[in-house]
């Protein structure tokens, strides 16, 4: 008589259901549209200068909406994203806080889009080069983009611990890496904008890469 040993379910991998994979591609598009939007917008816009001027005032001016939709519209996207790595990951290493920690990223895009960026840097045309004063929505503009990054950041190292679990070694060492390029980025917005952009790209891009590659094939769920 012979006797079968089965490995683990929780072990095991299975296609991702085509609903996750939907609110997944959702997530992964979200970064290349805001960044494309953001790209095409500041080339066309007059007066606007990557080195001078961050994406999210092109929110403001005549064609301001096009920007605020951008804002929006990636914020239902990364918020779909998170329910979908939810269903992906859920019950695997890191499954329960990096959900919540991209819902708060995608929050944070939300919030951008009703609380515009405030002028500056000669932008929009007319504006004073130097500094102005910060305005109510402008602060809650800021800091709710500073509080989604630093989630994201935090998910990336959540993620980590995932990808680590599965033996997914180079994963693993983007997502530690990639949130100490975004803080820098961040810092280095002092001597440049285009630091900052740089740094916000760097994040979103990741995400993206990062949202694909779990949306391949996901853990089975265990029994």
């Amino acid at each position: 008589m012979t006797q079968v040993v089965g490995t683990p379910l929780t072990s095991r991998s299975v296609p991702t259901p085509l609903s996750t994979r939907a609110l997944l591609a959702g997530g992964a598009l979200a970064g290349p549209l805001f960044l494309g939007v953001g790209v095409v917008e500041g080339l066309t816009r007059d007066g606007f200068d990557f080195t001078r001027n961050a994406i999210s005032q092109l929110s403001l001016g005549p064609w301001g909406w096009i920007q605020v939709a951008g804002f929006l519209v990636t914020g239902v996207l990364v918020t779909a994203g998170a329910v979908g790595v939810r269903r992906a990951i859920g019950r695997t290493p890191g499954g329960t806080w990096a959900p919540r920690l991209i819902g708060v990223f995608g929050a944070s895009f939300l919030l951008a889009g009703v609380f515009t960026a405030d002028p500056g840097g000669g932008f929009p045309p007319g504006t004073p080069d130097g500094p102005a004063t910060m305005s109510t929505h402008g602060a809650v503009h800021m800091f709710g983009g500073m509080a989604g990054y630093l989630a994201l950041c935090a998910a990336l190292l959540v993620l980590a611990r995932h990808f680590a679990a599965r033996g997914r070694r180079g994963w693993a060492l983007a997502c530690r890496l990639v949130p100490v390029g975004v803080l820098a980025g961040f810092a280095g917005s002092g001597a440049t904008v285009a630091a900052f952009t740089a740094g916000a790209g760097l994040g979103l891009l990741t995400l993206t890469a990062v949202v694909v590659r779990l949306a391949d094939r996901a853990p089975a769920s265990p029994r």
